[in-house]
């Protein structure tokens, strides 16, 4: 018979690696959407010519012009946004390969009631120029840039160099879901697309507070499986 000596110490190292790694892996789910019942998390702002619904289980967007869908629920640091999303190009009327674009910590500094304006903004994007907020244009001007900005609340919305982005690797593939993961900490805000980090925001004065949105523009999107966790 072998015998360990400190086999009790090997167990409760074990179990301590075991409870360290679970601790550092597990996530709180804040909220998750299939998008098979309705839009009563959601709110809708958009201009003619289009819809937005629930079709087959996912959140159908389709626009001939501008749409802002909304999670109306206000989230807070630590937390990240994840969903998969298709752009349609199928022959429809709206489908066009470009613009699979959000908004996330969206305030608006002249309102307490974030959506008191709801009606007013309307899906015209320069509408939403006077938020606080992060943006990323994924595949825009016909699917040759991404660019990533940061709006201030008061109409300005730089755009640095090193976040306009023209490589292929970062450009729309019609009729494919694409995963879509945001991450907010302390200190910064990071933007991935299937896994491949396309922005590393470190900010000093990062947005910690804030609301989620899909931005639409002149397309046909599909998205599914939304989820929001807390480490």
């Amino acid at each position: 018979m072998i015998h360990f000596k400190n086999s009790s110490r090997i167990v409760l190292l074990l179990v301590s690696t075991f409870f360290f790694i679970s601790c550092e892996t597990s996530t709180k789910v804040l909220y998750a959407d299939d998008f098979d019942k309705n839009l009563d998390n959601w709110v809708v702002e958009q201009m003619e010519d289009g819809f937005v619904e629930i079709n087959n289980k996912q959140l159908e967007i389709s626009q001939e012009n501008g749409a802002v869908v909304w999670f109306k629920h206000k989230l807070q640091t630590p937390v990240t946004i994840e969903y998969n999303i298709t752009v349609v190009d199928k022959g429809g009327k709206h489908d066009r390969v470009a613009d699979m674009n959000c908004f996330w910590m969206a305030n608006d500094p002249a309102n307490s009631d974030f959506f008191k304006n709801s009606e007013l903004r309307g899906g015209v994007f320069s509408n939403y120029f006077p938020l606080s907020l992060y943006y990323v244009g994924y595949g825009g001007h016909n699917n040759t840039k991404t660019r990533f900005r940061k709006h201030f609340g008061n109409g300005e919305r730089p755009l640095k160099p090193e976040h306009d982005i023209e490589n292929p690797k970062f450009q729309i593939i019609a009729n494919t879901a694409n995963h879509i993961k945001i991450v907010v900490t302390e200190n910064s805000t990071q933007y991935f697309c299937n896994n491949n980090l396309v922005y590393n925001i470190e900010d000093e004065n990062l947005y910690r507070s804030g609301y989620f949105g899909f931005r639409s523009y002149k397309n046909h999107l599909l998205i599914d499986t939304f989820n929001i966790t807390k480490p």
